[in-house]
């Protein structure tokens, strides 16, 4: 019995739709990746990345004594110094006021020679010192002795503020995707690069340092005695170990 004339034109056609269409997932499929996440990070990390760049530290120390520091100031000075020591870079640059009046000029003056002083006891070498001239703006103002130098900072890539979509209802698209907002985090992390120590502590781990034998064995020993190993810190700084048993 001969096939119809309609299923013999269907098969063929239906054939050749099959063809068409494998043809063209074939050509669409490729090894792309995904970038969908590159348009939009979600994660506060990638979308406010902390970085290492150059900065400036600065300290004001205002004359209030006939030639020395009071103890506010010194404290802050050496706080200061020990920060240069460690993480500055180049020359520490002394920056005095000038145009400030005879009186505020003078007490200047003895304010730098005890900060010069104070240097020095810290152990800063004189050919890193550098004595500077600054125009002060107001002689009514009080008018700082003004110490600055450079170092290695940590911050945020990104800027904080900036608003590219809005929050409301105005753009329908981005508030059913119920993503975070741009500046989502930008503070927090801004707050902490900025009160990190050190920068490279946001770039990778310290490593490991030596461990205590003698200290690990005295635990050990004192948890197999049934006895407490922790140590308890006093009020002095020092530390109190206990030995007892518990």
């Amino acid at each position: 019995m001969a096939p119809r004339p309609s299923t013999t034109l269907r098969l063929p056609l239906a054939l050749a739709a099959l063809s068409l269409l494998g043809a063209s997932l074939s050509a669409c499929k490729s090894d792309r990746v995904d970038q969908t996440g590159s348009i939009y990070p979600h994660d506060v990390r990638a979308r406010h990345a902390f970085v290492l760049a150059e900065g400036g530290r600065t300290l004001d120390i205002f004359p209030t004594g006939p030639g020395h520091l009071d103890p506010r100031q010194a404290a802050d000075l050496n706080a200061f110094l020990l920060e240069y020591r460690r993480y500055g870079r180049g020359q520490l640059t002394i920056d005095m006021p000038r145009g400030a009046g005879p009186i505020v000029g003078a007490a200047a003056e003895r304010t730098g020679v005890a900060v010069r002083r104070v240097m020095a006891e810290n152990g800063v070498p004189k050919g890193a010192i550098v004595v500077a001239d600054y125009l002060a703006a107001d002689p009514s103002l009080a008018s700082p002795v003004r110490l600055s130098f450079q170092r290695m900072e940590a911050k945020v890539a990104s800027e904080c503020g900036l608003w590219p979509q809005d929050l409301g209802v105005s753009t329908p698209v981005s508030s059913v995707r119920n993503e975070p907002t741009w500046n989502l985090g930008c503070a927090t992390r801004s707050n902490i690069a900025a009160q990190v120590a050190d920068p490279v502590d946001l770039v990778r781990g310290r490593p490991e340092g030596r461990i205590d034998t003698v200290r690990r064995t005295q635990v050990i020993d004192q948890l197999r005695q049934s006895k407490d190993p922790s140590t308890t810190w006093r009020q002095d700084g020092k530390a109190e170990v206990k030995t007892g048993s518990q």
